[in-house]
């Protein structure tokens, strides 16, 4: 049987560090993003708010002050639609970035192993190929299972995505109707 030498044990502990440290970095960079898009947020709301209570102070009547609600309800919802779209952008780049790491870790120690197990086999002593070879189809067959539900769980996370995107949508759609029915009704 193969061994490992104490260089290619290194190397690929050494691989390992590499990916964490991107991992880590591309972590960093998506904590960048949420803290920028927060500060944003917070200053563009900060601002909004200021306007809106300057125009609520200059309301002379009940229907002023309802007409200057509806107003600033169709964009304050907006707004939030497009904070969640964009925090689920950098979510999914973020989740992008950390499938590619795992994808060619995976596929690294998947050659790794598959190497292994054919050393094994091919310096078997006579007798011992039909466990080995029953290693060797266990190994597959978790092989295709993991590589099943991943393409399943990748799947299921399009799915989720098109759903949020979608339900947003008819919320946005959904508030803008609400508003132009109660401002006509109001303007009545």
């Amino acid at each position: 049987m193969t061994q490992w030498t104490a260089e290619q044990c290194t190397k690929v502990q050494l691989a390992g560090l590499d990916a964490l440290v991107g991992l880590t970095n591309k972590a960093m960079q998506s904590v960048g993003k949420l803290m920028e898009l927060n500060l944003q947020t917070m200053n563009a709301n900060l601002a909004r708010t200021q306007e809106a209570v300057a125009k609520a102070m200059s309301a002379q009547n009940p229907q002023e002050f309802a007409a200057l609600q509806i107003e600033l309800f169709q964009p304050a919802a907006d707004n939030i639609l497009e904070y969640w779209r964009q925090l689920q952008d950098i979510h999914a780049a973020t989740r992008t970035e950390f499938e590619k790491v795992f994808e060619v870790q995976y596929t690294t120690s998947k050659e790794q192993m598959q190497s292994l197990i054919e050393s094994a086999v091919s310096n078997a002593p006579s007798g011992s190929t039909a466990p080995l070879a029953a290693w060797q189809e266990a190994v597959k067959a978790t092989t295709t299972l993991y590589e099943s539900m991943q393409s399943t769980a990748k799947q299921a996370v399009e799915v989720a995505e098109n759903s949020f995107h979608t339900a947003a949508e008819a919320a946005s759609k959904g508030v803008r109707r609400r508003a132009a029915q109660t401002s006509s009704a109001t303007a009545k």
